[in-house]
């Protein structure tokens, strides 16, 4: 399956140069599952940079489509790579598991 990401919120400032509630963070997560419904993530923050206010979204408008956007341009297109890089191979792990644990008694 192919990753998916979503933003799980945006943290703003209530006023910046003019502008009410400027998005300046956002809480992203990347998902991945297979067909067995074994499914693998990572989440984390990104800054989003608010130094040109130009084209300015008043939060109200902001689609998660567009925050997305914004947090992928702040990632970075090599952090966005490691990053399903990194969950397909927590998949693979769930899938192809190298290591156990458990207690030999408790069987």
């Amino acid at each position: 399956m192919a990753t998916t990401w979503s933003i799980t919120q945006l943290d703003y400032a209530l006023s910046q140069d003019g502008h009410t509630d400027v998005v300046n963070n956002s809480h992203w997560q990347c998902v991945d599952a297979d067909d067995a419904g074994n499914q693998a993530r990572s989440y984390g923050t990104v800054g989003i940079p608010t130094d040109d206010l130009s084209n300015f979204t008043p939060y109200a408008d902001i689609t998660e489509a567009q925050a997305l956007q914004w947090t992928l341009d702040a990632l970075g297109a090599e952090q966005v790579s490691a990053i399903e890089a990194g969950v397909a191979q927590q998949l693979n792990l769930i899938e192809n598991p190298t290591e156990g644990s458990g207690t030999p008694w408790a069987s």
